[in-house]
């Protein structure tokens, strides 16, 4: 073969592929029995897509006379897909270190919320926050997220409540998209609390009417993408049936449904999102037995945030539950300034621990289910022929250290490449 290809990542002691079929989901049994290949290669090509992956031999055999524009050599190390982060808050202004002391004294996060801090805190900074200042904020943490392995992520507005900043909150998304390497689900998140001075019915007739329609006229003029759509469903926020007018009315203009359900209190969220065809729901700390079989049904992902139950010392969500159940799950950061964590590893490794998931089963939730969750497992989420070539080069024989090593993701990750490029050359990596 006398074709360029971009990159040959050769000799690697593991190669995680984590399934082979062409699956776009995986439930208990698969994510129990990843698919890993001992002694392999990856081979990428110029379109930044994945051209071969097996057994080292093979993949000798298969290129022996093709050009690399760069080749790593593995040996002794592992490949990965690249983590993918289903649920963040990247975009806001202000400070919430504050807030960490209160919980740890004892105030809950409506506690919090109703002294004037939480959310509307951050509104009120991100309102009165330059455009320019926030991109800069969002390029600095996601560039933090994608050094500890994240290379697509999900990232919602939500801190505006009004047309004009959850517009601008959009657009430095946008933004962030074209200009960097990492790879971005939109979320328009307008209902993300109910703005001071306003009912529940205001506050959703404000984005039914002024919104919505506002979001469709950016997207059919190519002025923003937007992947999906959010809502706060909670006691004191917003209830059943605005959620349920608000998350209709963006399916309607071709918006996924992805949005924050039974975290506090159960609320029935699953339910309603199973009925209404939800990609997916996040948080369901407080989800009932039904709920869950609504979501296995409907095929639904839980996107279980372990975080959040960890800093709001929160009843864990149900994972095993939702395993023996037959939901999809899948994980995420929940990075925002009330849980301030860039890192999947540590979330996989809260999720072991804490929710008692499998390593197994935490990458295959870190990967191919919240690939699943924003709708891009067939170009995300595992190492197979024709997805993006994003994938991570570990420090270690064996790919669970990457869960393993408690915060230690910084001396593990050696190269974290995105469609071929190589977009993170750690030199820091330390020997185990």
């Amino acid at each position: 073969m006398s074709k360029n290809y971009k990159l040959l990542v050769k000799n690697a002691k593991q190669v995680v592929l984590i399934c082979s079929n062409g699956e776009k989901y995986l439930t208990k049994n698969g994510m129990q029995n990843l698919c890993v290949i001992e002694n392999g290669s990856v081979v990428i090509g110029s379109d930044g897509l994945i051209k071969a992956v097996g057994p080292a031999e093979t993949v000798r055999a298969q290129y022996p006379e093709t050009s690399f524009d760069k080749v790593i050599d593995a040996t002794g190390m592992c490949v990965l897909p690249g983590l993918v982060d289903a649920h963040t808050h990247p975009v806001w202004a202000g400070d919430r270190v504050h807030e960490f002391a209160m919980k740890l004294a004892g105030a809950t996060y409506m506690d919090v919320h109703r002294a004037g801090g939480g959310i509307h805190f951050t509104v009120e900074h991100t309102r009165a926050a330059a455009a320019s200042d926030l991109l800069a904020s969002l390029c600095g943490r996601l560039t933090r997220m994608q050094q500890a392995g994240t290379t697509l992520v999900e990232c919602k507005s939500g801190y505006g409540l009004e047309l004009h900043t959850e517009l601008k909150m959009l657009k430095v998304i946008e933004e962030a998209r074209r200009s960097l390497p990492i790879n971005i689900s939109s979320t328009y998140c307008g209902a993300h609390a109910v703005p001071k001075g306003k009912t529940v019915a205001e506050a959703t007739e404000d984005i039914l009417q002024v919104q919505l329609p506002q979001l469709k006229h950016q997207m059919s003029a190519g002025a923003l993408r937007v992947d999906n759509i959010d809502v706060f469903c909670e006691q004191g926020v917003f209830d059943l049936n605005s959620t349920r007018s608000i998350l209709q009315a963006g399916k309607d203009i071709g918006l996924n449904i992805n949005f924050h359900g039974d975290e506090l209190h159960p609320m029935n969220s699953a339910q309603l999102g199973a009925d209404l065809g939800a990609l997916a729901i996040s948080h369901l700390e407080e989800v009932t037995d039904e709920g869950i079989a609504a979501m296995a049904k409907a095929k639904t992902a839980a996107v279980l945030l372990p975080t959040t139950a960890y800093i709001l010392r929160l009843p864990q969500p149900r994972a095993r539950d939702m395993l023996d159940a037959g939901v999809i799950v899948a994980l995420g950061s929940d990075f925002n300034p009330n849980a301030y964590c860039c890192s999947m590893p540590m979330v996989m490794h809260l999720a072991c621990v804490n929710m008692r998931m499998s390593m197994s089963e935490a990458l295959a939730a870190a990967t191919m289910n919240a690939a699943y969750s924003l709708g891009r497992s067939h170009t995300h989420g595992s190492l197979e022929v024709n997805k993006h070539g994003d994938l991570l080069v570990l420090n270690a024989t064996r790919w669970e250290h990457l869960i393993y090593q408690l915060a230690g993701h910084q001396e593990i990750i050696r190269y974290v490449i995105i469609k071929g490029n190589i977009v993170y050359d750690n030199n820091k990596i330390m020997d185990l």
